[in-house]
């Protein structure tokens, strides 16, 4: 009778492992270990992933400490996705959760659901429109923007172009508040360093790098006398990149944009592009994690915390320092 009991008690307890274990994300954290869910904005942006690569290298780094997950739709132009994901994190009961909300109120009522649960929001780049989170690990992306002014206008004047003409602005989306910040940036420092400039009319471009082509063969096509671009995120930069390389104006347009992916790059380092001004989405990922556990153990934090930016040209870019901010996944463990 006892090796029947014995059987049987390890046939239920197999059983209720296999079945915990079927749904991954929905597994409560065991232990002193937490369960932390990071929510991108998008999959299909290596920004993003660089993200991950920090709260992924944190997890592999303390594992008795942290299980993460991640979570994200597949474009930050599908909004309503990324608030249907956060809904089902909040369900799946994590101990804490990092976001990067695409938009400042779409995901408000559920981040204050997740709040009221007792379950510590921390939410990196993007600001939303309540209290209900730790805090927010950001760039001042105004002073970015205003760093991409600066450095357009030194490649003007690197290259001898005078500064009058136009300048055009290509953004990834309309309404999201980051980008509108570095615009805001962007134009008003313009205005300080060169006021004979024009700046024409933002385009936006849905975030999609064939638009952002699109949008600056118009732009090109419609004036002349342009001498420069601004694209606000890397899928804009992309788009700027690849028309001025297939008109072959390198020489005659200054262009700069935010962030790094690849193809930003590799246009930097062919002089397509004369500056980058990159963030630290690495440490992005990786100290939203850290924070997250720390506000789990009582420990309070102001409420924007910034992660800084950095100008990368074609001179500095090989050195260690810009090398791990353009590419975050050398660091991936």
């Amino acid at each position: 009778m006892k090796k029947i009991a014995l059987v049987l008690l390890f046939a239920i307890t197999a059983c209720a492992l296999f079945a915990g274990g079927a749904k991954e994300t929905a597994t409560p954290a065991k232990g002193g270990v937490k369960h932390v869910a990071v929510i991108i904005k998008a999959t299909d942006s290596d920004f993003w992933q660089y993200v991950l690569v920090g709260a992924n290298n944190y997890g592999k780094e303390h594992p008795d400490k942290v299980r993460i997950t991640t979570h994200g739709p597949a474009s930050e132009a599908d909004i309503d996705k990324q608030v249907a994901i956060l809904e089902d994190v909040i369900s799946s009961k994590p101990d804490a959760i990092v976001i990067s909300s695409t938009s400042s109120d779409a995901t408000v009522p559920a981040i204050e659901k997740a709040a009221a649960a007792g379950i510590p929001v921390v939410t990196i780049d993007n600001k939303v429109k309540t209290d209900k989170v730790v805090t927010l690990l950001a760039t001042d992306n105004k002073k970015g923007g205003a760093l991409c002014a600066d450095k357009l206008v030194e490649g003007l004047k690197a290259k001898n172009i005078p500064l009058k003409g136009k300048v055009g602005m290509i953004s990834a989306m309309a309404g999201v508040q980051v980008l509108t910040d570095r615009d805001e940036g962007f134009l008003t420092r313009m205005k300080e360093i060169a006021p004979d400039l024009q700046v024409l009319p933002v385009r936006y471009i849905d975030n999609d790098i064939l638009k952002g082509l699109a949008a600056t063969e118009d732009i090109l096509t419609a004036n002349p006398d342009i001498v420069g671009f601004f694209g606000d995120n890397n899928h804009s930069g992309d788009g700027v990149a690849r028309a001025i390389r297939e008109r072959k104006l390198q020489d005659k347009i200054v262009a700069v944009a935010y962030d790094s992916d690849p193809e930003e790059v590799q246009a930097l380092k062919d002089g397509i592009l004369y500056a980058l001004i990159v963030q630290d989405p690495y440490g992005m990922g990786y100290k939203g994690v850290d924070t997250a556990l720390r506000a789990l153990a009582g420990e309070k934090f102001p409420p924007y915390i910034d992660t800084g930016c950095s100008a990368v040209t074609k001179a500095n870019m090989d050195s260690p320092e810009m090398k791990g901010l353009l590419d975050p996944m050398s660091l991936k463990k």
